[in-house]
C-alpha cells in the first residue's frame, strides 16, 4: 500500500512516538510510507509563561522529533494550515492523526487515498466542538483503547471501528527478575498538562512521604519542573532522557504512578510493566485495559488522592514474595502487547478503510473489528 500520515506537528510527544513506530514498521513490511506535518509552533503567551515560572524560554532543540530516528520521507509544511492536494502524494490511504488534521484530510481528492482517522484521545476541553465535528466525518476510525471504541459507538454512532491497542517494544523495555528495592521508590511522568494529572500524583506522593520518610521519586518528562508545579525534594528528575535509558529508570521503581485525568491510552504504565514494575493508576485509557485489580496493579477513581496514596502504600509495603508476584504479573501483561501484533491490526484497519472507500460504505453497522 501507499500510505500517507498527516500529523499536526512532530516532536517528542508519546503520540508522535506511536505514529513513528507505525510508519517505520509499515515501511519495513514493504509499504510506501510518507509523513506530512505542520511546523511546530508555540504561542508567545505560552513562551512568556514558561519564563515566568522558571523553566526558561521553551525550545525544541534542533526540532527534535521521533521521526528523526526513522528513514520515512517527511515533509514539513511552510506554515500551520490544513493539507491540500498539492501537499500529499497520490496514495491508497491517507490518515488523519489528530482532530485538527481531519478537516484537511476530509477535503482531499480521492486520488490521495481512502481516508482514515487514527484517534489517540478525545479532546474534552475548549477544542471539543471541533473534535466532535472531526469524529462525525465519514473517515474510517482507528482507536487505541476500549473507552475510545465505546465513545465512537455510543456517542457518535460509528459502528465500524478498528481497535488497535498501543503496545510496547519488548527489546527496548524489559528487566530481569528483581526484588523490591531497599529504598521505597515511585516513578511518575512529569507534565504540566491537566490531562496528565501530575498535581494529583504529587499530592498522593506527599501523603505517602508522610508515612514513608525514606520515599524516593524518579520522574522524567519533556518539560523542566517550574515554580507552578514543583517536584518534592526527594524526587530526582530526568529531562528528556534518551530512549535507551528509560528502561533503567522504570526498573529502579517499585511502583509506577499514573494520576491522569484523561488519556487515550498512555504508554508509560505499559512500559513500566515491561520492566517488572506494578502500576497504580486512575481509571483512564490504557490502564483500564491492562490493569487487573490487585494482580499487576491497582485502579482508583480520577482525582482520588487518598485512594492513590493508599494503594501506593499497599504496594510499597508488600512482603517481598507478594511484591514479586505482582511484579511478575505486570511483566506477563506487557508481554501480551507487541508492536508486531499491533502493526498486523493497523494494516487490517487500513485495508478496511480502502475497502469501505471502494464500496462507498459509510453507513453505521453493528460491527467492531479488533
Amino acid at each position: 500500500m501507499k500510505i500517507t500520515f498527516v500529523l499536526p506537528y512532530t516532536g517528542l510527544q508519546g503520540g508522535v512516538r506511536v505514529l513513528a513506530i507505525y510508519a517505520e514498521r509499515l515501511q519495513r513490511r514493504g509499504h510506501e510510507v510518507t509523513a506530512v506535518s505542520n511546523p511546530f509552533t508555540m504561542p508567545l503567551r505560552s513562551k512568556v509563561k514558561s519564563v515566568l515560572v522558571g523553566r526558561g524560554w521553551p525550545t525544541n532543540p534542533a526540532g527534535q522529533s521521533h521521526f528523526d530516528r526513522i528513514d520515512v520521507p517527511h515533509t514539513v509544511l511552510n506554515k500551520e494550515r490544513p493539507v491540500v492536494d498539492a501537499d500529499v502524494p497520490d496514495a491508497d490511504v491517507v490518515i488523519a492523526t489528530y482532530y485538527a488534521t481531519a478537516f484537511g484530510v476530509q477535503n482531499l481528492s480521492r486520488a490521495k487515498g481512502a481516508k482514515a482517522f487514527f484517534i489517540q484521545n478525545h479532546e474534552a476541553d475548549k477544542r471539543r466542538r471541533d473534535a466532535d465535528a472531526a469524529w462525525r466525518m465519514p473517515l474510517h476510525k482507528i482507536v487505541i483503547s476500549k473507552w475510545l471504541l465505546q465513545l465512537a459507538q455510543e456517542e457518535f454512532g460509528d459502528k465500524i471501528v478498528s481497535l488497535v491497542p498501543n503496545s510496547v517494544d519488548l527489546e527496548q523495555f524489559n528487566a530481569v527478575e528483581r526484588a523490591k528495592g531497599a529504598v521505597p521508590t515511585v516513578g511518575i511522568l512529569y507534565s504540566t498538562s491537566w490531562m496528565k494529572g501530575c498535581r494529583t500524583a504529587l499530592k498522593a506522593l506527599e501523603k505517602v512521604a508522610a508515612v514513608v520518610p525514606s520515599l524516593r521519586v524518579i520522574s522524567f518528562g519533556a518539560e523542566k519542573p517550574g515554580l507552578d508545579l514543583r517536584l518534592p525534594r526527594y524526587a530526582e528528575f530526568h529531562y528528556r532522557p534518551p530512549q535507551n535509558s528509560l528502561r533503567d529508570l522504570y526498573a529502579k521503581c517499585d511502583v509506577w504512578l499514573c494520576g491522569s485525568a484523561r488519556e487515550g491510552f498512555h504508554l508509560p504504565p505499559l512500559e513500566a510493566m515491561a520492566c517488572r514494575c506494578p502500576v497504580v493508576s486512575t481509571r483512564v485509557g490504557g490502564p483500564l485495559d491492562i490493569i487487573e485489580e490487585g494482580v499487576n496493579g491497582h485502579l482508583v477513581d480520577i482525582e482520588d488522592v487518598d485512594g492513590l496514596s493508599q494503594r501506593l502504600l499497599q504496594v510499597l509495603t508488600l512482603p517481598q514474595h507478594d511484591w514479586k508476584r505482582m511484579s511478575d504479573a505486570a511483566y506477563d501483561t506487557a508481554n501480551r502487547f507487541t508492536w508486531d501484533d499491533a502493526t498486523d491490526l493497523f494494516e487490517k484497519a487500513l485495508e478496511l478503510a480502502i475497502e469501505r472507500d471502494r464500496r462507498g460504505d459509510w453507513s453505521p453497522r453493528p460491527m467492531i473489528l479488533a
